[in-house]
């Protein structure tokens, strides 16, 4: 069955690896995260991580993530020297026996949400994304010009309404949430502590002035080409995440949404070591997507698994459900990826704020209480279908 791993952000996580072991993880997905974008991972580095999981009877699984630096993607000109210095990192990695790595292809931004603790009826909160609020942001703290053009007239007389009753609390709380929370720790272009994050991130967004969807995906293409080589030398495997949420944002291109997307960078890069982290939350998040026939459609080509849900509310918003509920359909994405391709790394991903999980200080979505209910949650989906499985098998 899927080996159960879990994010795990080193030794300064508060979620320590011997709690992780009492709950059943398998594997970890974690990074060098003291090492900024661009510089190479070294073989001690890595095998000094990975030593201190072992000692804990666990395995480093995935590498979740390499990052790729912002002048990958928008073409820079320090570009080549990125990549070389990203082929010597997947080098290390694969020399020391860690062979999957998660990464994304996002400009500029990460996972987007407007409220990282929405308070749902049973007392626990959630990650919820809404569009009213991010088109507030968008608008009214970025200025982005022609951001309007992004919104329909109905969207644009509530952005008018909530400028009339917003507070400056409210207003500094979705900069925190959206560009610095959610964003630090992921992909460091901001952290918490910067100064002036928004004129920070305003001029990230001009990186990518002149860059449109065709010429970003030019840039994916030609960064996997470069490094698949050495994935092919050292068995490393490739799987970028999908755009969070799935739909362009801020005027920026974004170009792993959908079917069509996924299809296009497997082929434009057909290889077996180039491939997808099938994201049941980010994919579920667009409503044009339908996670059962993607994963039908690309299991083969997938290396890693984020197994979590999102529920569709009215106006375009949505909130990270419970892993048995939403449009996710986590068991039978299980029974999908255990016929076509079995035995996959999984993590449980975003859970909610439970128990006390608000108070401790954890990255946003990455709750101990909340993650381990849903680990409970889908171990139990995960048995059932192991038991279907051997029932046909003695059919």
């Amino acid at each position: 069955m899927m080996e159960k791993t879990w994010r795990w952000f080193g030794k300064k996580d508060k979620i320590t690896l011997p709690m992780l072991r009492q709950i059943g993880v398998e594997g970890i997905v974690t990074a060098l995260h003291d090492i900024p974008n661009g510089e190479i991972w070294t073989i001690e580095a890595i095998n000094a991580l990975k030593s201190y999981i072992e000692s804990y009877g666990l395995r480093w699984s995935v590498v979740e993530s390499l990052p790729v630096c912002e002048a990958i993607k928008y073409g820079g000109t320090e570009r080549e020297q990125l990549i070389e210095n990203y082929k010597v990192s997947l080098t290390n990695l694969g020399k020391c026996g860690i062979k999957t790595v998660c990464y994304n292809f996002m400009p500029v931004i990460d996972w987007i949400r407007t409220d990282l603790q929405y308070l749902c009826p049973d007392g626990t909160s959630s990650l919820y994304y809404d569009r009213i609020r991010f088109a507030y942001f968008d608008m009214k703290i970025l200025e982005r010009e022609g951001a309007e053009k992004d919104y329909t007239e109905e969207e644009l007389h509530k952005v008018s309404e909530l400028d009339q009753v917003i507070t400056e609390k409210e207003k500094d709380d979705l900069i925190d949430t959206i560009i610095v929370k959610t964003q630090g720790f992921v992909n460091g272009n901001i952290k918490e502590g910067d100064k002036e994050p928004v004129v920070l991130f305003k001029r990230l967004l001009t990186l990518y002035k002149d860059i449109n969807r065709d010429i970003l995906r030019e840039n994916m293409c030609h960064f996997l080409s470069a490094i698949m080589p050495v994935c092919e030398e050292y068995g490393v495997n490739m799987c970028v995440h999908p755009d969070d949420p799935p739909f362009q944002v801020l005027g920026l291109p974004r170009i792993v949404t959908n079917e069509e997307d996924i299809a296009w960078f497997l082929n434009a890069v057909d290889n077996p070591h180039n491939g997808l982290t099938f994201c049941a939350g980010s994919l579920s998040a667009g409503e044009h997507n339908d996670t059962r026939e993607l994963a039908k459609k690309f299991a083969k080509r997938t290396h890693f698994i984020h197994l979590r849900s999102t529920a569709a509310m009215p106006g375009g918003n949505f909130i990270e459900s419970s892993h048995l509920a939403g449009r996710g359909h986590i068991i039978d994405l299980i029974r999908i990826f255990e016929k076509e391709n079995p035995g996959l790394p999984m993590r449980i991903d975003h859970g909610r704020m439970m128990l006390g999980d608000e108070d401790k200080g954890y990255n946003p979505g990455y709750s101990f209480y909340g993650r381990m209910l849903a680990l409970a949650q889908v171990e139990g989906m995960m048995t059932v279908v192991d038991d279907e499985i051997k029932r046909q098998m003695k059919l």
